[in-house]
């Protein structure tokens, strides 16, 4: 079992390491949007629109930070180089498929538009376990969070594969994969919240998120 001052020792080794850490950040912004009266990245918690934030932390962390989605237009005045669906296929899967085939880098990461609390530190140390797996991935209350994780380009053929048959669950394409899972414990030691997995997909989602304090409701 990983303890607190272990957790600590190595994230702050791999702080002082490598500011920029080896991989491409990747914001996923190409859902539907059914749900929301305005676009879910332009939703603005404390002052700041959230894919504004999440781009502003991924920039302090990896040297390059791409947007992929299928609606450019809406993001021209942001800093980041955009890139549409390989194939026309729905699903997240293909967002990520997207930035395996465009990242200069071995790795990616990997954070949904939805997302207005990602943390750097936590992103900092799943990148410090990358080493021997081809995926790392929260475990959060024995729920996978595949949209804040990080991928090997290792995968890019059987996630392709997948994409091209169909089969786009993220969850299911990981299952038998060399992934490295990180527990709820090591999550929030360093995010003790976890406020790191809130996502807004609807109204109701705001409004509850507000009347907590800003708070994730277990």
């Amino acid at each position: 079992m990983t303890g607190r001052k272990d957790i600590c020792k190595t994230l702050n080794h791999y702080i002082e390491a490598d500011v920029l850490m080896e991989g491409t950040g990747i914001i996923l912004a190409g859902g539907e949007n059914k749900r929301m009266p305005v676009l879910k990245p332009f939703i603005e918690i404390n002052g700041e629109r959230i894919i504004e934030r999440s781009l502003r932390i991924m920039k302090r962390l990896f040297r390059e930070t791409f947007i992929v989605t299928n609606q450019p237009e809406h993001y021209l005045y942001l800093e980041a180089r955009m890139l549409g669906d390989a194939y026309n296929i729905r699903g997240p899967m293909t967002g990520v498929v997207t930035a395996l085939l465009n990242a200069p880098s071995a790795w990616v990461f990997v954070s949904a538009c939805d997302m207005p609390f990602i943390n750097e530190e936590l992103i900092r140390y799943m990148a410090s376990k990358r080493r021997g797996c081809d995926a790392v991935v929260p475990l959060l209350n024995n729920r996978t969070e595949p949209l804040f994780a990080f991928y090997s380009g290792k995968l890019l053929p059987l996630m392709e594969e997948a994409v091209l048959s169909g089969k786009t669950a993220l969850k299911d394409f990981l299952v038998n994969k060399r992934v490295k899972y990180v527990k709820t414990g090591e999550i929030k030691s360093i995010d003790k919240e976890a406020r790191s997995f809130i996502n807004l997909n609807c109204p109701e989602d705001v409004r509850r998120f507000l009347s907590h304090g800003g708070k994730r409701k277990n």
